[in-house]
Parts: structure tokens; C-alpha cells; sequence
């Protein structure tokens, strides 16, 4: 086996994976972390680098594609018990938008799903009857192996099962769903990874971009929230910030239970509003609200930016004979998605106030999602948790303890609008401004902070 040349964090994303990498060099502190652009198909046989590789697959049906279509830049070896034909990334969402039953998406949460055999072949979920299925475990390696492939392809002499990998897991992955995260990762070619949980990535990630200043800057913030909502899950974290001998040491106090709750919850209820409007009364089949939700996601992102339009129009696409005559479109407004991403999602809670358990949780396409999507009421549940240990960082007297930083990461705070809410909210239980610690990209934080754990634990800070 070669020597490592880098050190490569993968973020294998609910929604999107991303990898970021550096060389090994002999000043490593300040070997530049960049993000690695992978080659992804984004039509027939169109090859584009990008920094996203969209964790979704697509099944074609036979004679759909042609050899050439799925043409890559590399000779491609499908993982041992995977498909043959398969389309990975930009293009397999896009066809998902479009072709009803054969999209692959959220692999990571079946991960974790206790409820279903994550090694048998169930996904797609509600596939079409002749589409070919596969396990959790296959279509994550599946990912994995597409990464290891461009990275080969533009890396001859330095392949990546090489190298000094790290793969970061949500802090809520027990031990099943990390041992199947290590078995994904041998079955695509990466016998030898690292795991990190991505709460702690990002805390890496920051003290990376701040490590000349981060002792002064958390010199009066001794307790940190960290609160990470993703594609499909939500992550929460308390650091305890110390300084012992003048010199900074975060340590881990706090982890939340695993929470399907995340970017996902949000489509899917847009989703569904799009749904009553379309058909009344009439629901769609899950094939169909798969179809309905790509194209809610584009509208959430769209309208809760910051140069957002008044709307964005939806279309579904008839059926049958009555394909053009059965085409319907109606258009969701920036107020409605407001409305439902910070009133049903982030409302303004007090801090007694907890989810709502007594309902039995909500199960779409086989993922038990949490019952209450109010994010704020969760935290305030996991806060409330952890009081004890909460006073005891703080060492303030305060009552109810709550954090005075708070270090956000996830695709929906790449709203402005969403973040100033978050912060609103502990702001409100605290009764006192709070620190929030900078994140500006918090698509690939997690990825860059695991190439600076690699860093950390060559013995550099």
C-alpha cells in the first residue's frame, strides 16, 4: 500500500455529498483545503465537475439510455451486488423530477432506519415493477464508490483508498448504522476510513478559519449549541469551551438523540400543500409525491433566499393518453413558504415548551419522520435535557441554562431568514444576545472540518 499524499473528509450527505481534501506537506497547518469538483453525469453523456455530487440514483428503464448516454470519464466498476446501469448525481435527480418510481434518494436515513433490513433490496421505495432495487448499504457505497472513481481518474498515482480518509456520520448514527456506514465504505473500496460525527466536523471547521483568534473570541462564550439540521436528519450538540493554561480545549458534553427531522420534513410539506391543491381530494401514489417534492425543493430554496421572487410556479406533467391535456401548474408563493418553513418549522417558542409525542409519527416512503416539526421545540427539549451539565459549563447561576454561542450548519441556513430566526429564539429564552459563530458555507463545512480533524490528529491544531 502507498503512502498517503492527502487527507480527504467526505461528507456523505442525506441531499448532497461533498468531499474536500489537502496535500500531506511538511508545514501541513497551512496546506490549503479545497474542495474536490467530481465529474457527474448532468444529461446524456454531458460530464460536469461540480463541488455537489446530489446523493440520489436513478434506475433507467431498459432501452431509456443508451451505452453512450452514461458515459463517463473513467471505465465504471459498479459495486459488487449493485446495478449495472445507474445514474449518479445531478442528472439521476433531475430524471427523478421527471420519471415516476425510479429515484433513489436519502440512502443516509435508511441508514439509520431500524424498521426495515438495511441490507436487503427495498430502495427505491415504491419503485415501478420493473425497476431493480437495492439495499441502503448499496446505494450508499454506491456514492462512495463514485467518488473513489473520479478521484482515481484525476489521480492516477495517488489513488484515494490510499489516502487518509475521513467520513463523517450524523452524532445520532448508533453503532448499527455506523458499522453499515464502515461496510458501505469497504464494499466501494475504502477498506480503511475514518469515522467523525458531523457536529464535531464543524466545530473543526471553524476553529480551522479562527485558530489565532478562537481563544479570545470564546473567552465569554464557555457553552456552544451546535445545531446541525441537514437533508434528513437534525443534530445537537453542546461544546464546553475551557481554557486551561490560557490555551482553548472544546470538549463534547452533549448529543442529542437521532431525529428524522430536517430539509426534507420542509419539501415534503410543501409537497403536500402542492398536492391538495393539484387534486383536491384525491391523493397522489408515493411515486408521484417523489416526483412533486423535486420540484417543491427548488421552490424552497428559491423563495426563502434572500433575492427571492414573489412565487414559483409547480407543474405536474398528465399521464397516459392526456399527457399534454392532463399538464396542471399552479404557483407557491414566497409568503406561503414563509409561512410554512418559519411558523411550521422554527415557530417562536417559549422554553418550556416540548414536541408533541402523543401523535404517532409520521411515515412517508417507509422513514419514520419525528411526529412535531417544530425544530425550535426540539432543541428546547434537548436543552432542557441537559441542564445539569448546561449550569455546569455556564457556572453562572442561570435558570434555565441556556448556551451563549450557537455554531449552525445545514442547507437551510443558507437561508438568512431562517438563521436570524434560530437565533431569535434562543436569543428570547436567554434573555441576552448570544454569539453566533460564523459559518459562511454551510453546504461543505462538514467536509472541510474533516479534513482539519485529519489534521488534528497528525498531532496539529
Amino acid at each position: 500500500m502507498a503512502s498517503a499524499q492527502y487527507l480527504v473528509g467526505i461528507d456523505l450527505g442525506t441531499t448532497n455529498t461533498v468531499v474536500a481534501f489537502c496535500e500531506i506537506q511538511d508545514d501541513l497547518s497551512n496546506s490549503p483545503v479545497e474542495l474536490f469538483e467530481i465529474d457527474q453525469l448532468v444529461g446524456p453523456g454531458e460530464v460536469v465537475r461540480k463541488p455537489l455530487l446530489p446523493s440520489f440514483r436513478y434506475h433507467p428503464a431498459q432501452q431509456q439510455v443508451s451505452d453512450s448516454d452514461l458515459t463517463l470519464p473513467w471505465e465504471n466498476e459498479p459495486v459488487k451486488g449493485d446495478i449495472q446501469n445507474l445514474i449518479i448525481g445531478e442528472w439521476a435527480r433531475e430524471l427523478g423530477a421527471k420519471v415516476e418510481g425510479r429515484q433513489v434518494s436519502s440512502a443516509k436515513s435508511w441508514l439509520s432506519h431500524t424498521a426495515v433490513d438495511r441490507e436487503d433490496d427495498i430502495l427505491p421505495w415504491a419503485g415501478a415493477q420493473d425497476v431493480e432495487k437495492v439495499s441502503p448499504v448499496i446505494a450508499s457505497a454506491s456514492y462512495l464508490n463514485h467518488i473513489r472513481q473520479a478521484w482515481n481518474h484525476r489521480h492516477h498515482y495517488n489513488k484515494l483508498e490510499d489516502q487518509d480518509v475521513v467520513i463523517t456520520v450524523p452524532a445520532s448514527f448508533d453503532e448499527t448504522a455506523r458499522k453499515l456506514t464502515l461496510q458501505a465504505a469497504k464494499l466501494a473500496g475504502l477498506p480503511k476510513v475514518h469515522l467523525l460525527e458531523e457536529p464535531q466536523a464543524v466545530c473543526y471547521d471553524w476553529y480551522a478559519r479562527h485558530k489565532e483568534t478562537a481563544s479570545q473570541e470564546l473567552s465569554q462564550v464557555p457553552l456552544i449549541l451546535v445545531c446541525d439540521v441537514g437533508g434528513g436528519t437534525t443534530d445537537l450538540s453542546l461544546i464546553e469551551a475551557k481554557h486551561d493554561d490560557e490555551e482553548l480545549v472544546l470538549n463534547r458534553i452533549g448529543v442529542g438523540e437521532h431525529l428524522m427531522l430536517g430539509g426534507d420534513n420542509l419539501d415534503l410539506a410543501l409537497a403536500h400543500m402542492a398536492e391538495q391543491r393539484f387534486n383536491e381530494s384525491k391523493k397522489l401514489n408515493a411515486a408521484s409525491l417523489t416526483k412533486l417534492i423535486q420540484q417543491t425543493r427548488k421552490a424552497k430554496e428559491a423563495l426563502l433566499s434572500e433575492d427571492a421572487p414573489s412565487e414559483m410556479k409547480i407543474t405536474m406533467l398528465g399521464s397516459g393518453s392526456r399527457l399534454i391535456g392532463g399538464t396542471k401548474s399552479i404557483a407557491l408563493s414566497k409568503s406561503e413558504v414563509h409561512q410554512i418553513a418559519l411558523e411550521g418549522f422554527f415557530p417562536q417558542t417559549e422554553f418550556g415548551e416540548l414536541p408533541d409525542k402523543k401523535r404517532s409519527a409520521v411515515v412517508e416512503f417507509g422513514l419514520p419522520y419525528v411526529s412535531d416539526p417544530a425544530v425550535s421545540k426540539h432543541v428546547s427539549e434537548f436543552l432542557h435535557l441537559h441542564q445539569e451539565v448546561s449550569r455546569e459549563a455556564l457556572n453562572d447561576g442561570s435558570d434555565p441554562a441556556i448556551p451563549v454561542g450557537l455554531l449552525l450548519n445545514g442547507g437551510v441556513f443558507n437561508s438568512e431568514l431562517v438563521t436570524r430566526r434560530i437565533v431569535d429564539i434562543v436569543e428570547n429564552w436567554k434573555g441576552t444576545p448570544i454569539s453566533l459563530l460564523s459559518n459562511p458555507h454551510p453546504d461543505w463545512s462538514v467536509a472541510l472540518g474533516a479534513v482539519a480533524f485529519a489534521k488534528a490528529r497528525r498531532g496539529l491544531n
